[in-house]
């Protein structure tokens, strides 16, 4: 017992020394460990919760009378003995009415609306990287890094946006209004380069995530031009109204096809129209077999030879 005791005593301290250790060197080069992958998403540091002025157990926070109508009527989705069930939705609400982001508090509230212990809901809040457990812009400007993006040039895009906004993946403008984020396959690869914006100045009700798709550096950074402004960009591809082959922007720029390429099936054969489907024609009849003979003397059989 005394050498169990003295086991978790070391190990107890240990752990005490390297938390003073991480704080020390967050505070000298957050964004260094911002790059090393310590946590689920590119842009908190820490997977561990870190008091501050404004992320604390005294921070205030809770939902407007507006969002626990929502609330109610999001609990009233599961079975009142499933209403853990809720906690992402819940979560994601929470966040979309902090400009963003996830307090301690709002966890904490999350967690009591639930009537679940606060640490089940941190594991939750930390396993999933759509949830920011730090301040965040506005708008929280995401490139997508996954190979085939990558093959079409998202570090063109990457290396435009850090260039034109001052900032890199994990940081935030001096004037609170973007946000620089990695993320990995947003599941639109056809139209790769892209980048996802999610808007958080409007709350809940006005929240929106949208893709943008097909860019060129200069796109890139025309679109968050336009957001600084209020305008609303075009999402979806810059270039096209599909994802019909009809180019690509590998090279940096817009670089059409020929008009004969656009389509991958030309249907030549049948006028440049799909033809309809191939059916068995119902009125065919196979030919019968040809009528038995004697038996051969041969083989004892009845069928012709």
């Amino acid at each position: 017992m005394l050498r169990q005791g003295l086991t978790r005593l070391a190990a107890a301290a240990l752990r005490v020394q390297e938390v003073a250790s991480c704080q020390q060197v967050q505070a000298q080069a957050p964004v260094t460990w911002g790059r090393l992958a310590m946590a689920t998403n590119s842009h908190d540091i820490f997977n561990v919760h870190r008091h501050s002025p404004d992320n604390n157990l005294d921070t205030p926070f809770d939902f407007t009378e507006a969002n626990y109508e929502l609330v109610t009527e999001l609990l009233s989705r599961y079975p009142t003995n499933y209403r853990q069930s809720a906690v992402i939705p819940l979560l994601d609400m929470a966040q979309k009415q902090n400009q963003g982001w996830l307090s301690l508090s709002a966890m904490n509230k999350c967690a009591e609306v639930l009537g679940m212990p606060p640490i089940r809901v941190y594991e939750v809040a930390t396993f999933y990287t759509m949830f920011n457990r730090s301040k965040i812009g506005k708008y929280h400007v995401m490139v997508c890094g996954t190979t085939p993006c990558m093959l079409c040039g998202s570090r063109k895009i990457h290396a435009a946006l850090r260039d034109h906004l001052g900032i890199d993946f994990g940081e935030t403008t001096k004037d609170g209004m973007f946000t620089l984020g990695e993320m990995e396959c947003m599941g639109a690869c056809v139209n790769a380069p892209m980048i996802a914006v999610a808007d958080y100045t409007r709350g809940v009700e006005g929240f929106s995530y949208g893709y943008f798709e097909d860019l060129t550096p200069q796109d890139a950074v025309s679109i968050v031009e336009d957001l600084r402004s209020g305008k609303s960009p075009v999402k979806g591809s810059q270039y096209r109204s599909k994802a019909e082959p009809a180019g690509n922007v590998g090279t940096g720029k817009w670089v059409p096809v020929p008009q004969n390429l656009t389509q991958t099936l030309t249907f030549e054969a049948s006028g440049g129209k799909p033809p309809g489907p191939r059916c068995r024609d119902l009125d065919f009849e196979a030919p019968k077999d040809p009528p038995a003979g004697p038996p051969n003397a041969k083989t004892g059989s009845n069928k012709p030879v």
